[in-house]
């Protein structure tokens, strides 16, 4: 017989004050019974992992496309690296580890191929259709477009997880309108250290998978004081190393400092604001940020990733053909929806659903790769359909 495992007591005992706690959660919209020994973010973490969104980020692209290298980054890589982090970030700081990691699982469950080239044709195309964004679309998956139990759809996930989801704010992501998330209130300090890892992941990760693609050249890095300062201290502690394992050092320096950098930052606010409890980190402005020093830093880092690498030739060529794959491809189906998957077009036609959102859904959920077999079997003569 299992014994008997009172989380709520075990949080209370083991978490900061202004933690997010299991017991105090606003639950869930559907009623189900409390499993034995795990929590409900923990059951939020694995609904998560479980779920078609999740392996389908294995084949949507971070920065390259799948079938340009083995080693690049993949969504699903760059999610595993978020997780990682936010969950140490989360330790250190005494906050819900579970609740942390389902939030950081969950942030990229709603891009489309093709990165932010297709979620920015994808917006243009639902223009007056409710447009797209995929913190929206990440909760539309967790609440509507998932299906695997009986009785209702989603995956049922608690009310803070999902608000984490849909108050995603990065340098490429901007929250919506949700009245029902209280957006005018700042998320938990679990869903905002979420959102900083989210940044010190790609980042970082895009610095290595630029110079491991010959994009950014490594002399170029010696005017970002962040790769210029770590990476001398790297050289004098590993010298006659391999450039790559120096390279690798000092991308897990970078990611070290900033992650320190933000848990000591958060630390002075939460003294320095008098944060006591959950209901004080939602009344102000976002406790976990960097040092004003930190800040000036990544902000060079992240201006050079955007002339060097975002705007490379490479990646700018390959952002046009993705954007035209994702256009024809809605295209194809709003012209004849018989080209959809039978069972998509007989769900289309039994609800009288709008075909727009529909289309849009469908082609949200695709990979990379089925995108471009997609595009292949629709407009290759040659291609068997």
């Amino acid at each position: 017989m299992i014994p008997k495992y009172d989380y709520v007591e075990i949080e209370a005992r083991r978490l900061a004050p202004y933690a997010a706690k299991s017991g105090e959660t606003r639950g869930r919209r559907h009623s189900e019974p409390e499993h034995p020994f795990r929590t409900p973010f923990q059951r939020d973490r694995d609904r998560i992992i479980h779920s078609h969104a999740f392996r389908r980020l294995e084949y949507k692209t971070q920065v390259f496309v799948y079938h340009e290298g083995d080693h690049y980054r993949t969504r699903l890589t760059h999610t595993i690296e978020v997780a990682q982090i936010c969950r140490t970030m989360a330790r250190a700081m005494g906050l819900n580890e579970d609740l942390a990691e389902a939030i950081a699982l969950a942030h990229d469950l709603g891009h489309p191929p093709f990165g932010h080239s297709g979620e920015k044709v994808l917006d243009g195309l639902m223009a007056g259709h409710g447009g797209f964004e995929h913190n929206a679309h990440s909760l539309r998956i967790v609440e509507e477009l998932e299906t695997r139990y009986p009785g209702f759809n989603g995956l049922n996930l608690t009310w803070e997880v999902r608000e984490g989801i849909i108050k995603h704010n990065s340098e490429h992501d901007r929250p919506g309108v949700n009245k029902e998330y209280e957006m005018d209130k700042s998320p938990c300090l679990e869903a905002q250290i979420a959102d900083i890892a989210d940044e010190i992941a790609y980042n970082n990760h895009d610095i290595d998978d630029g110079l491991s693609s010959e994009m950014i050249e490594l002399d170029a890095l010696d005017g970002v004081e962040l790769w210029k300062e770590n990476f001398a201290a790297v050289k004098e502690e590993c010298r006659g190393a391999d450039i790559k394992i120096r390279k690798y050092q000092t991308v897990k320096r970078i990611i070290n400092a900033q992650a320190t950098d933000l848990v000591e930052t958060a630390f002075n606010a939460i003294e320095k604001e008098g944060i006591r409890s959950i209901e004080d980190v939602r009344k102000g402005r976002p406790i976990a940020r960097f040092s004003p020093e930190m800040d000036r830093k990544n902000r060079q880092l992240k201006k050079f990733l955007l002339v060097n690498l975002y705007r490379h030739h490479r990646v700018e060529r390959m952002a046009h053909k993705a954007e035209r794959i994702i256009r024809e491809l809605f295209k194809a189906y709003l012209k004849n929806p018989r080209l959809l998957p039978p069972r998509l077009f007989s769900h289309l036609e039994e609800t009288g659903k709008d075909e727009h959102r529909v289309i849009c859904d469908y082609v949200a959920g695709m990979t990379d790769r089925f995108a471009l077999d997609e595009f292949k079997k629709l407009f290759d003569p040659y291609e068997k359909v």
